[in-house]
């Protein structure tokens, strides 16, 4: 609070006026330091806290038999192994004198570079990319709400002409190259991530003969 201080006018000066009194202003800080307490206080308990962001994976069921896997519309299989290199197949695995007289699936492999990894998943995903995009951009020219846009790119991603991406590791795989796989799958909007799957004894075969 503030406070006035005043002094005696003194006597009377020269040809008998009497001088006019001195006042001197004092402001007490200390109900701004209790104001400033209450405001941190407002503030800490309406503010809201970001909340740590989670990645959505779909973790299937063993299958009864390790050679048994359900077909998936759209897939990529990946396989990770040792010295950070990535093996792949496009559709449903065939090996070698399947009954149905398929030919035999190729491994292809890839690396985590801008012309590997991230070149194939954008090329296969290409359809749900340029769905996105369009989306994004009447967001950005408010033509599409935040939430509706939200909804509609999880919509594009969950269509069956979208890719389905199964992450497949060996025992000489390393996590850093699992969470590295699900960082550019998020980056290149592939909305079904399958990680966890034991990888097929004909496929762990196929793999030991390219890492020889």
């Amino acid at each position: 609070m503030a406070e006035i201080a005043e002094s005696g006018g003194g006597g009377h000066g020269k040809g008998g006026k009497k001088r006019a009194k001195k006042q001197s202003t004092r402001v007490d800080m200390t109900p701004m330091v209790d104001l400033a307490f209450l405001l941190l206080t407002f503030f800490v308990l309406t503010s809201t806290f970001s909340k740590p962001k989670s990645m959505e994976l779909s973790l299937p069921a063993p299958p009864e038999k390790v050679d048994d896997q359900p077909p998936v519309k759209n897939g990529v299989t990946f396989l990770l192994t040792k010295d950070d290199r990535i093996f792949y197949y496009v559709g449903e695995f065939y090996p070698a004198g399947n009954p149905d007289g398929k030919p035999a699936t190729v491994l292809q492999e890839t690396n985590f570079s801008s012309e590997g990894l991230h070149k194939l998943l954008t090329e296969q995903n290409k359809w749900a990319i340029d769905e996105i995009k369009v989306l994004t951009e009447k967001n950005k020219n408010k033509q599409l709400a935040d939430t509706a846009y939200k909804r509609m790119a999880v919509d594009v991603t969950a269509n069956t002409k979208a890719i389905t991406a199964l992450i497949k590791t060996d025992d000489q795989a390393t996590y850093k190259n699992a969470i590295d796989m699900l960082d550019e799958l998020k980056i290149c909007n592939v909305g079904k991530r399958v990680l966890g799957v034991e990888m097929m004894a004909t496929e762990y075969a196929l793999l030991q003969e390219k890492i020889k």
